[in-house]
């Protein structure tokens, strides 16, 4: 209990022992908490986001080094040497932020990483052995489910370190280190600055892990300047704002949609999925790309959008393959792809063409947009974008 007065504080316990805390500064002004000009805070918190990369990649690249600096993590760096397994849990858009952090981290440090729901994990009787380092991802550090998987996580010896955007939140202080997303207020229940965030705190986790295992110096340079690039190559495509709302209105009165990626964007399709459940009500899928032919393939005909994002990649030629096949069946098709791709222009009723960078930082493009669509269609029927129906924004109950 804190007792505040003109000269100063006191704290309390429960017993009214008096007690001390270190104190941390909050950076906090009027400004980011007023919409500013945009209609919505979702939009504005959408187009903050190339100066919000900016603030959770500043000081922490070493470009001459092709490594990540993460002061969070000091205290852990050399226990980070000796992990040999990841379990990253969290809910909702930190989930799949989560599902991107797995690929990049097998990709660049070879640790194996499972991706698990909070409210899942602590539920079950995780198996986890000397070694495994759990990471938990919650924008407002309250999470309900993600706090008490940390928790069950250190009960069972694990090194439980935080990725989250609320400074001196309950998840901050229960972990044993971690990374702020410096994203700012975030008012919007659904979530967008903040995904973009916590995706590019990953690539520097992963950036870190691979530098301490296999990835070579070179390797690293070109990642740590490949992130360096995204604040521009989100404000491009930011600019596409005005045509995705002339895409939105065809769609509007849509039922159903379907979103399909692969590999890095997969996790893209299920938060593009999500974004327009939350604020449009429209009832919306996320699937690997493949799977398409395993069950949701019944689904489509000319009633039936399907957001395709393929970015001209390794695996681009697969995309077209479930493209050409969507086409055969009547439906109508929204292709999220890179500008240097010709081969979609074909097939797809509408192209959605962002900037290139390299495979695993695609969905920090990608996704941006799908925040737009989801949030023009929403406005465009009416609802409360801010405020969506049944969501809270910070999750604190189980």
């Amino acid at each position: 209990m804190v007792e505040i007065k003109r000269s100063g504080y006191s704290i309390v316990n429960m017993n009214s022992h008096e007690v001390t805390r270190d104190i941390q500064d909050v950076d906090f002004d009027a400004e980011s908490i007023a919409k500013g000009g945009f209609a919505h805070f979702m939009l504005k918190e959408i187009f903050e986001q190339p100066e919000v990369l900016k603030n959770t990649m500043r000081g922490r690249l070493l470009i001459a080094e092709g490594n990540a600096k993460l002061a969070g993590l000091d205290t852990n760096i050399k226990e980070l040497r000796n992990i040999n397994r990841i379990i990253i849990t969290a809910c909702g858009t930190s989930y799949y932020a989560g599902m991107v952090g797995e690929y990049m981290i097998e990709d660049l440090a070879g640790v194996p990483v499972e991706v698990e729901y909070a409210s899942e994990f602590r539920y079950r009787n995780p198996i986890i052995k000397p070694g495994t380092l759990v990471l938990a991802i919650s924008q407002s550090g309250e999470t309900a489910d993600t706090l008490a998987a940390l928790k069950e996580a250190q009960q069972k010896g694990a090194t439980a370190l935080a990725i989250c955007n609320g400074v001196g939140s309950t998840i901050a202080r229960t972990s044993d280190g971690g990374v702020y997303l410096h994203a700012g207020p975030e008012i919007g229940v659904a979530s967008t600055k903040a995904f973009t965030s916590q995706v590019t705190v990953l690539a520097m986790i992963a950036l870190l892990l691979g530098r301490q295992r296999r990835l070579s110096f070179e390797a690293g340079a070109d990642i740590a300047r490949a992130l360096t690039e995204l604040p521009a190559l989100v404000e491009e495509t930011l600019k596409l704002s005005d045509s995705i709302a002339e895409i939105a209105k065809q769609y509007v009165k849509a039922n159903n949609f379907l979103y399909l990626g692969r590999h890095f964007n997969y996790p893209v399709a299920m938060e593009g999925a999500l974004k327009l459940k939350e604020i449009s009500y429209i009832h919306a899928e996320g699937y690997p790309a493949a799977e398409m032919k395993h069950g949701p393939i019944a689904l489509i005909d000319e009633n039936m959008p399907v957001v395709v994002i393929a970015p001209k990649d390794a695996l681009f030629d697969k995309v077209i393959s479930n493209v050409r096949e969507i086409k055969a069946r009547g439906g109508r098709v929204i292709a999220v792809t890179t500008e240097d791709c010709k081969p979609l222009d074909e097939f797809a009723d509408h192209l959605i063409k962002v900037p290139k960078t390299i495979p695993m930082l695609m969905p920090i493009v990608t996704c941006v947009p799908l925040q737009l669509m989801a949030y023009h269609i929403a406005v465009l029927r009416g609802n409360d974008v801010d405020q969506p129906r049944n969501l809270a924004k910070s999750v604190t109950v189980e």
